[in-house]
């Protein structure tokens, strides 16, 4: 498997005047990144301080894989999030678990 680096951004369901936690199947949501990370699929994930975006990263098979699993997603389908980019990532410095 590949690794890659996602962003995902604030779409246009997304309630600003609300926190992350306070989003619409917030916890749905948390759930299904938490069984992503549980098998390893999800190596790291967070929204980037004073952004709009999230920065995740996959190890996967492919950029399609990715897009499937996230199309699953309880904020993709709300359109809460959606995918801006995702590239493979060639780690040269450190080590993801």
């Amino acid at each position: 498997k590949q690794v890659f680096a996602v962003t995902r951004a604030r779409g246009p369901a997304w309630e600003d005047s609300k926190p992350l936690e306070g989003q619409a199947e917030w916890s749905d949501h948390a759930a299904f990144m938490d069984a992503m990370e549980a098998e390893g699929f999800v190596v790291l994930g967070g929204p980037l301080e004073g952004m709009r975006e999230a920065l995740l990263i996959f190890r996967a098979a492919s950029a399609d894989e990715i897009n499937a699993r996230l199309a699953e997603d309880p904020w993709t389908k709300r359109e809460l999030l959606r995918t801006t980019r995702i590239a493979p990532w060639t780690l040269r410095l450190g080590s993801l678990p």
